[in-house]
């Protein structure tokens, strides 16, 4: 995959980003590190996606979280 140089997350979509962050630290840690309820009560990609997708300060917190994660490894 082509990185965008304008756009570090050109072709990776937030349903992509939410599964990663997932796996990689588990809903728990996601809900300390964002103390956001999507993660942590009852939390699915589905309601994190639609709550992330409706609140842009949530979904901006968790893009720019991704892109310091990924440019770190």
């Amino acid at each position: 995959m082509m990185k965008n140089d304008n756009n570090p997350l050109h072709g990776i979509t937030l349903k992509m980003i939410v599964e990663e962050l997932v796996t990689q630290f588990g809903w728990e840690k996601l809900g300390y590190m964002f103390n956001m309820n999507c993660f942590k009560n009852d939390p699915s990609i589905k309601s994190s996606l639609k709550f992330l997708r409706k609140t842009p300060w949530a979904r901006k917190k968790v893009e720019e979280f991704f892109i310091e994660y990924t440019s770190a490894i």
